[in-house]
């Protein structure tokens, strides 16, 4: 029955993520989901971790100081790979013969991927929400792992190769298409923001060179920009005064948004989280900020809570108020469709 579970989760994860994003792990994601022993393998990572992302970032980050052969496929290693279709033998090889140092990776590490360029989607609404109560913002973003979300205002934005957004000299540039309504006006002003909280349960420590090298790791091999931008993000976010707070959110949540000044507009935020939250956890969050909401008005901006569309929603006196559903973004935020409702 396990075996059946995550068969269908290599299988949507190789349709769903890797499908024009990633060849070498649409490949052994399949591949993965029709073998007995690697499934064996993957039934060992921890419930409530995506397996597929999990077994395949903790390959990649053993192969980063290895000589092994598999080393061979990886664009992340090597300018010219070998041919995909050879890979799966040498991928099988190598997980069977560190299937010890896979194990204690599982259980030490989560997946926590720093997607930069979802602030892509995230800023037009920090803007549109700034623009509307002339108030600085406050950020607590759930899942954050090294924060690096948490920048988004200091961060060069490029719409549809023709929107430009110039928030630092540094020369990195977040692009994205969007592909829905066009962006509120708001997004030629960048906001005040005054506070900047993460939650997680193990934020990352961008100086300690193993959690950074794990980060990398969850970047997928073929992309480079995504490496690329996360180093160009580092000397952006060493210059911001962040809070990472390690714990569980359900726990924190209220006693963290009571740190935050009252003249500041609250907004907590997370993307691509809330589904390795248990269900009825979900249910708690939720209540939690609607508690939250008898105290200060605050703003949720979230997707993969209840259904993978992106939301923000107002809440105010225990009332949520949706101010805006967009459909499902592409999971690194390659493309999003934007809406104004």
């Amino acid at each position: 029955m396990q075996h059946t579970i995550l068969s269908r989760q290599f299988q949507m994860f190789a349709q769903q993520e890797c499908q024009g994003s990633s060849p070498l792990y649409e490949h052994l994601a399949n591949k993965i989901a029709d073998d007995e022993d690697l499934l064996d393998i993957a039934s060992l990572i921890p419930q409530g971790q995506p397996a597929p992302n999990l077994l395949l970032a903790a390959v990649h980050y053993l192969l980063a100081t290895s000589n092994d052969p598999l080393t061979n496929y990886y664009a992340s290693f090597t300018p010219f790979p070998h041919p995909i279709q050879e890979v799966f033998p040498i991928f099988k090889a190598f997980v069977l013969s560190h299937t010890n140092e896979l194990t204690t990776l599982f259980q030490e590490k989560l997946v926590q991927t720093n997607e930069i360029r979802r602030c892509a989607y995230l800023y037009p609404m920090m803007t549109e929400i700034y623009a509307k109560h002339q108030q600085p913002l406050a950020f607590i973003e759930i899942g954050a792992s090294a924060g690096l979300q948490l920048g988004m205002d200091h961060y060069n934005y490029c719409y549809n190769q023709h929107v430009a957004i110039t928030n630092t000299k540094n020369d990195m540039v977040l692009i994205s298409e969007n592909r829905g309504e066009t962006l509120p006006a708001s997004l030629s002003k960048p906001p005040v923001v005054w506070q900047r909280i993460g939650i997680d349960l193990h934020p990352i420590d961008l100086g300690n060179k193993e959690e950074s090298q794990w980060l990398q790791a969850l970047i997928w091999p073929e992309h480079h920009e995504r490496r690329m931008l996360f180093n160009q993000a580092l000397p952006i976010i060493n210059q911001l005064d962040i809070q990472l707070v390690k714990g569980d959110v359900i726990q924190l949540i209220k006693e963290l948004s009571r740190t935050i000044e009252q003249e500041a507009m609250l907004v907590i935020y997370h993307t691509h989280v809330a589904n390795q939250i248990p269900i009825e956890l979900r249910h708690t969050l939720i209540e939690q900020l609607k508690e939250i909401s008898l105290e200060r008005p605050l703003y949720h901006c979230y997707n993969n809570l209840f259904d993978t569309k992106l939301h923000q929603d107002f809440i105010d006196q225990g009332t949520i108020e949706s101010i805006r559903t967009m459909a499902r973004p592409d999971g690194h935020a390659r493309w999003f469709e934007w809406s104004n409702s």
